[in-house]
């Protein structure tokens, strides 16, 4: 049977259980594993880290015909990873538009650094592919909005990986049941602990490390010089130098991403959004408290363009429906805090915490409360969930709408930082109001030849 021939019948199938809930859609993720000619066909875009890793987890739900990647070291390396993993080959490709321009993949896999998702997201979903892309989303609000409009025109399924909604032992699902059951009363204050970030020395323009095609990793942001210390970085992420503007470090730059605020403040700021039911608005204020930017700043641009560029340290407060107070820090433990007129308890990715947690012992959540908040049984892992939503045609756990509200709060405290003052923001018409230099950083432009193609 050729693979146009699966396709097809893949898509056939999908459109069979469509509209039949996450239940259905997930029982045919086992047969998905256990028939060939029924596994949906994927490739990555973006190898190095996360997108080995999402590759790495999804192999037992999909087969994966292509990889691309800008650096012919990374490409060749996962390759052979994953024919030592599946016994199969897959192509590789220094230019992702030969995986959009294929018509045998149904979805891709997007590990790319940050200004460089909207754009892949929405070539793959005009051209008829499903897509799963690590968070943050977006590098602006705008794209955020773009995206939404492409969901919506194609009827593409778009997962993003913000995997605490699924998987972490289903701590975090744990903990909005016990916020829904009110088991700490009204939720007065929410914190959530995302770490700081630290400074760089200056950095010098040095050669681009051989086989990395540095102006196409580059693509829709500014043109710049590579810029590299000698030091290299150990442990997750480790091989390449510590201190840069490219590889692991371009999360410490607004260029590329959104310091730490887009980076874990995409998982802890996407959970307590969810619990607190506003995954469908969002705050009407965004203050900054206080903050630590490593470079100055003037009409919220850095002044030099040779050392990381976002916050090391801050304090911001956004003023969420209900006159609730969701803190984003720097300080303290890695999570959540959640803060009610009855009690409090702390959630990440290792515990859950807290007297109405050791309170379950005596008092168990009620028969369901997990499979509610998921919307039905939970997921084996993210891409399961994925698969489901392919199946089903329904848009998954982890979907383009909650995700931009959430990260709206994100983009706009980065916004509030740079320029230095609170924002005002109208959730509805997703503004900022009164401030016309603020509504000037929901977007940014492409570099010429890297635009969106629609």
């Amino acid at each position: 049977m050729s693979h146009k021939l699966n396709r097809r019948r893949f898509l056939k199938q999908s459109s069979a259980v469509a509209g039949v809930g996450f239940f259905a859609a997930t029982q045919t993720t086992s047969e998905a594993q256990q028939s060939p000619n029924e596994r949906p066909v994927f490739a990555t875009i973006g190898l190095r880290n996360q997108g080995w890793t999402i590759t790495n987890k999804s192999i037992k739900f999909a087969d994966f015909a292509a990889f691309a990647d800008v650096d012919a070291n990374v490409l060749s390396h996962n390759l052979n990873r994953l024919k030592d993993r599946t016994g199969k080959t897959a192509e590789g490709y220094s230019d992702y538009r030969k995986i959009i321009d294929r018509d045998d993949i149904d979805a891709v896999m997007i590990a790319t650094p940050d200004h460089w998702h909207t754009k892949v997201a929405v070539e793959a979903m005009l051209s008829g592919k499903d897509v799963y892309c690590e968070k943050p989303l977006t590098l602006t609000i705008e794209e955020g909005k773009l995206i939404e409009k492409v969901v919506k025109k194609t009827g593409q399924i778009c997962q993003v990986g913000t995997m605490q909604r699924t998987e972490n032992s289903q701590r975090f699902l744990q903990a909005i049941a016990l916020i829904r059951d009110g088991r700490i009363g009204k939720v007065k204050k929410v914190t959530c602990g995302i770490g700081g970030a630290t400074a760089s020395p200056v950095l010098p323009v040095v050669d681009v490390p051989e086989g990395l095609d540095w102006d196409q990793w580059l693509g829709p942001a500014p043109k710049v010089p590579y810029r590299a210390l000698p030091e290299m970085r150990t442990g997750y992420g480790g091989g390449v130098p510590l201190y840069t503007n490219c590889h692991y470090a371009w999360r410490n730059w607004y260029e590329y991403s959104g310091g730490q605020m887009n980076d874990w403040g995409a998982h802890h700021v996407d959970i307590a959004t969810w619990a607190l039911g506003a995954d469908k608005t969002g705050p009407s204020k965004i203050t900054p408290v206080s903050y630590s930017l490593p470079v100055e700043y003037k009409g919220g641009n850095p002044l030099v363009s040779d050392q990381y560029n976002s916050p090391t340290k801050f304090e911001i407060q956004a003023d969420m429906p209900g006159g609730i107070p969701l803190v984003i820090t720097s300080e303290g433990d890695n999570g959540i805090l959640f803060e009610g007129t009855k009690g409090r308890f702390f959630v990440n990715r290792g515990k859950i915490v807290g007297k109405p947690v050791e309170d379950l012992a005596q008092n168990p959540l009620p028969d369901g409360a997990i499979e509610d908040v998921y919307g039905g049984p939970v997921s084996e892992n993210h891409t399961a969930n994925l698969i489901a939503a392919m199946k089903s045609r329904t848009q998954p756990i982890s979907d383009v709408w909650s995700h931009n509200r959430m990260l709206e709060t994100c983009h706009l405290a980065n916004i509030a930082i740079r320029l230095g003052r609170e924002l005002n923001w109208d959730p509805n018409e997703r503004k900022v109001i009164g401030d016309a230099e603020a509504n000037t950083f929901l977007g940014r432009e492409s570099r010429k030849g890297y635009e969106i193609e629609m």
